[in-house]
């Protein structure tokens, strides 16, 4: 993919996103926000797999956008494979495809220059489930709610980051490398309180001895905002894998500028955060024993 190509997959992803930020500005709503059901986390017909990164973001945008209410995504041809036929005159989703080829340039695989390779980019048109016709999806298992929030809580715990409860905020504090949580008792509901510690426990796993993201911003900064943005979009992966909605609190009001402001300014700024997000949240499950794993 040219560098002309790709950086017109960046205005469009990004001017997206951007309005569908904006489109759900009064309920403080952002793609990355879901209902922890099986729309929650994309995935492909063909392989299986979920998608990751930017692309996983791209396809919230447009199941937002669309109202799809579920997660299931493949190209024209892996449709035909599974024996169905995408309608006519339906609206195709771009994800992309980036392996890495030998060269002396930089580009990581979601479009952020960290690393020392070349990687090289293929654009593909997918389509939701909602638009194609003749397939019938296999009967789904969802696990028992109370099997989901003990999954998340053992999930959390694995990742061995101190935790102190009481007081009424949440935060992380990089000096002493400490959540800080009010009680559970103090949240609406449960997916409330596991939401909110994974996001301060996504901040957690940008330190110095973890991922090593800048988290020197003050409130109010490009910086903040792009670590906010980060931390909600990794909150989004997570929850998602989890079973668990994704909900917005009422203190979002105060990111939402900001988020599109960073975005608006820098058409690449939402790739890098995906990125980010997804490299954290392969931290967090790479944290996880074997067996917790393969029950999520």
């Amino acid at each position: 993919m040219a560098a002309q190509d790709r950086a017109d997959i960046y205005t469009r992803v990004t001017a997206e996103i951007i309005a569908a930020i904006e489109q759900g500005a009064g309920e403080w709503r952002a793609p990355w926000f879901h209902n922890g059901t099986s729309a929650a986390r994309p995935t492909n017909i063909s392989s299986g797999k979920c998608y990751r990164g930017i692309n996983t973001v791209a396809l919230w945008v447009a199941a937002m956008a669309a109202g799809y209410g579920d997660g299931l995504w493949g190209t024209y041809r892996q449709w035909q494979d599974a024996g169905s036929q995408v309608r006519k005159g339906e609206r195709s989703t771009t994800v992309v495809l980036w392996k890495q080829v030998a060269s002396s340039e930089t580009a990581d695989d979601d479009g952020d220059d960290e690393g020392h390779r070349r990687m090289f980019a293929r654009a593909f048109s997918v389509f939701n489930v909602a638009q194609v016709d003749g397939y019938e999806r296999p009967p789904m298992e969802t696990l028992p709610e109370t099997e989901r929030l003990a999954h998340a809580e053992a999930f959390i715990a694995n990742l061995g980051i101190k935790t102190v409860f009481g007081g009424s905020e949440a935060y992380y504090l990089p000096s002493s490398d400490t959540v800080f949580m009010p009680d559970f008792t103090a949240f609406r509901d449960p997916a409330s309180f596991y939401g909110v510690l994974l996001h301060e426990c996504g901040h957690a796993s940008g330190s110095k001895k973890r991922l090593d993201r800048d988290l020197s911003g003050r409130f109010g900064s490009a910086a903040y905002a792009a670590e906010e943005c980060c931390v909600e979009i990794l909150s989004g992966f997570v929850l998602a894998d989890l079973g668990i909605a994704h909900h917005p609190r009422p203190d979002h009001a105060a990111y939402v500028a900001s988020w599109t402001k960073v975005l608006k300014d820098d058409s690449r700024a939402i790739f890098t955060a995906a990125n980010k997000a997804q490299q954290a949240a392969d931290w967090m499950h790479a944290q996880q024993p074997a067996r917790h794993e393969q029950a999520a």
